[in-house]
């Protein structure tokens, strides 16, 4: 992000949190690489978020509001509901597709992070939406297990970003959107 007047000291040191924590790691970026990056003074920071702690946790929600974003946007633009159930996986296809991606910021921050901190409860928070709304999802497209399935599908939505950060291998997102349409459809024919 630019530094300009208009852009304020918070913006950037999110941008630079952002960019460092996701490339880098929350623990092995340090707050003095963070505040350099945002061209801010350190007094900024502890007057705008009071801790390295909260930083991360601004970070994490903004990762948090952004995938929402994406995939929202992608259920809603869908017609049917089993479309709207596949919409999730059209959507992690494009993030995982997406240069730079490094894998699932939350795992990565959960992995370095202190049992009960921020970033176990904002990680919480994530998944907690992304299984309801696989829940939500699978009820809406009739599953009689709408539960059952969800559970397969939120690990095989956690499988792919696992697998293409360690293969580095965007082609497992078909894959993957191929196993959820087997999923779903195996879910529905049990209905008739």
């Amino acid at each position: 992000m630019p530094t300009t007047e208009r852009t304020s000291a918070r913006e950037r040191l999110l941008a630079a949190a952002n960019e460092l924590f996701y490339a880098e790691g929350v623990h092995a970026v340090g707050i003095d690489r963070v505040i350099e990056k945002a061209g801010v003074a350190k007094a900024s920071l502890y007057n705008t978020f009071g801790s390295k702690d909260a930083l991360v946790g601004e970070y994490l929600r903004g990762r948090q509001d952004a995938n929402r974003a994406r995939i929202t946007a992608a259920v809603e633009h869908a017609d049917e509901p089993r479309a709207r159930l596949l919409a999730v996986f059209e959507a992690q296809s494009v993030q995982l597709a997406t240069p730079g991606y490094r894998g699932c910021a939350f795992v990565a921050a959960s992995a370095e992070a202190e049992p009960g901190g921020t970033v176990e409860h904002v990680s919480d928070e994530y998944r907690a939406w992304l299984r309801g709304l696989l829940t939500d999802l699978a009820r809406g497209a009739g599953a009689p297990d709408p539960d059952a399935l969800a559970r397969q599908l939120y690990l095989l939505y956690d499988g792919a970003g696992i697998a293409v950060r360690m293969d580095r291998d965007p082609a497992v997102a078909a894959t993957v959107r191929q196993t959820a349409e087997l999923l779903v459809d195996a879910a529905l024919r049990s209905m008739v």
